[in-house]
């Protein structure tokens, strides 16, 4: 006889039957769900390949004019090409967030100019400086990807523009959208002493076969890639969808070791190793592989989870490796050895021999700020000392090439005159800025004149400081909005603008500060992110004074030789505040 159970079965009562799970919603991965759009973006990009808004730039925006565009190409398609409209002036960022597109909106354009691995000839410098000049009010940024963006770009005018920079070999292909965007190299490729191998062919492969190929220009957001053979990492690889960084094969000799899924935005993410070795000859090879899982495993029904990090962050490095290498590649990649720590600083600012004899000398502009003018300085400058090369740099920095020994002093000197300090204060060498509210429709502060000020400030404070102990390196990184084209979480000091009260019922432009972030170097073996202090907030006015009381704290509690960020990340939070 079996025992009764207070059961619904055991008493004849039914037991009601559990909601259906709701099923789970495609991510609008097309290997897995399909191609069928799932959101707007999703479909004027099935609609119309992006780069196809060239030839109706040429043959009817430019004759019409800006009210000629359609609204799908101006505020999508017009990114293949280089081309973003800018913030209207007078919009203060308390508006930012309320107001539509089109009331954000100038009637100009920024126009980016794409510089793969950061090499410019004199020749195509003085191209920029010209185009500038003539059609865009005399501004120009170097930026943290190594590209050149100007302002105030009429519609109109970008035919020339175009015929102007491909007649030296420049362009604006995939300068921005949801495409493999500009590859940065490390500025010293080919010219350095102790670089393990030149990334140089690399990125030319990459370039030639693969930017501006329909078949890679429907990604599921933004792709970024990162190449260098320089031991010091010299392409803040950690943030970087892709990136090949050189190292040493006990077997194999030089090549690559391969890194994906970083990126910041407003939700950080490092980078992973895979722990596979690349031979230079199959880099690019490689290199589609990672591109195409992203195009046909990446996430496109939400927006704000279709970067590649999501797509890693849920699959790990070894499934990764594995679709890599069984549905892309076809072989498997050899294991191969961690890149060592750098020994030299990745920054390259300074004087410094090259392989051949001659030298190049890194100079720092402030907060990346330029202009047309000096960039057809720059040019004549670089050719009056024998040099026809330069680069820029992750770092917002450029790179005078083969400057010959008996005239590197001129040439310092000369570009110190211009503003371009070849022996820049700590406070000025690691300086970084977006473009900000100037000219940013995401921004909600200023960035580049801030910046500058707050630089200026600090060393004619601290000049008169001498018991005060600075650490050996301070990255001081501003950025407009909360979405980290500064990089505002792996700085020492990292600064997320936002508005803060004002004290009397209004607003008044701030940030939210990130204290200890950081990329490999000669302080730290690995990356870091920042750490935020709760209700650790500062205007912008106040800056110069946060940052001073944050510096002589440092230096009177921490030890000797401990980096900024590691001081930063122990101390209480008394001593940050």
């Amino acid at each position: 006889m079996t025992q009764a159970t207070d059961t619904p079965a055991s008493t004849g009562t039914a037991r009601p039957a559990r909601p259906a799970r709701p099923a789970a919603k495609p991510h609008g991965q097309w290997k897995i769900d399909g191609p069928a759009p799932l959101n707007a973006n999703e479909e004027f990009k099935a609609d119309d390949n992006g780069l196809n808004v060239r030839e109706r730039i040429e043959t009817v925006y430019a004759r019409g004019g800006f009210d000629s565009i359609d609204p799908t190409d101006l505020h999508g398609r017009f990114r293949w090409w280089g081309l973003y409209t800018q913030r209207k002036p007078g919009i203060d960022g308390g508006r930012t967030a309320t107001l539509e597109p089109h009331e954000l909106e100038d009637r100009y354009f920024m126009l980016r100019v794409r510089i793969d691995g950061g090499t410019l000839t004199t020749a195509q410098l003085r191209t920029i400086g010209e185009i500038s000049r003539d059609f865009a009010r005399d501004t120009a940024d170097v930026t943290d990807r190594q590209n050149i963006q100007l302002h105030w770009i009429d519609v109109v005018d970008v035919p020339e523009i175009w015929r102007r920079l491909e007649a030296v070999g420049l362009d604006t292909t995939e300068a921005c959208g949801d495409v493999p965007r500009v590859i940065l190299g490390s500025p010293v490729a080919g010219i350095a002493k102790d670089e393990i191998l030149d990334p140089t062919p690399v990125i030319a492969e990459i370039r030639e076969r693969f930017i501006g190929d329909p078949e890679l220009a429907n990604l599921p957001r933004k792709f970024k890639t990162a190449i260098s053979g320089h031991p010091s990492q010299d392409v803040v690889h950690e943030i970087n969808d892709i990136s090949l960084i050189a190292v040493n094969h006990p077997e194999h000799g030089p090549g690559y070791d391969l890194w994906v899924g970083g990126g910041l935005s407003t939700s950080a993410r490092l980078a992973e190793r895979l722990g596979a070795f690349v031979r230079p000859e199959i880099a690019a090879e490689v290199w589609l592989g990672v591109v195409s899982i992203f195009r046909d495993y990446g996430y496109r029904r939400l927006r704000n989870k279709a970067r590649l990090k999501y797509l890693m962050n849920d699959w790990g490095p070894e499934r990764f490796r594995t679709v890599l290498e069984t549905e892309y590649l076809g072989y498997a990649l050899p294991d191969g050895p961690v890149p060592a720590e750098p020994t030299t600083r990745g920054d390259h600012v300074g004087i410094h021999e090259q392989k051949d004899g001659r030298f190049f000398i890194c100079a720092s502009p402030n907060a990346g700020r330029l202009s047309g003018t000096l960039l057809l300085e720059l040019a004549d400058l670089l050719e009056r000392h024998g040099s026809q090369r330069l680069r820029t740099t992750p770092h917002q920095k450029l790179l005078a090439l083969d400057i010959p020994a008996e005239s590197v002093a001129a040439a310092a000197a000369e570009l110190d005159a211009l503003g371009l300090e070849t022996a820049p204060s700590i406070f000025r060498r690691s300086a970084i800025a977006c473009t900000g509210i100037e000219f940013c429709k995401l921004a909600i502060v200023d960035t580049k004149d801030t910046t500058i000020a707050a630089v200026a400030e600090l060393e004619t404070r601290f000049a008169e400081k001498s018991a005060v102990r600075l650490p050996a390196s301070l990255s001081l990184h501003v950025n407009g909005c909360p979405n980290s084209c500064a990089r505002i979480q792996t700085a020492d000091i990292g600064l997320k603008g936002q508005l803060l009260p004002d004290g009397n019922g209004g607003q008044t432009p701030g940030f939210q500060v990130h204290l200890g972030g950081g990329l490999a170097s000669t302080e730290r073996g690995e990356a870091g992110l920042g750490r935020t202090v709760r209700g650790l907030k500062v205007t912008a006015q106040e800056l110069p004074d946060y940052i001073e009381r944050v510096l002589e704290n440092y230096s009177a509690g921490s030890t000797d030789g401990e980096s900024f960020a590691a001081w930063s990340h122990r101390a209480a939070d008394e001593e940050v505040v």
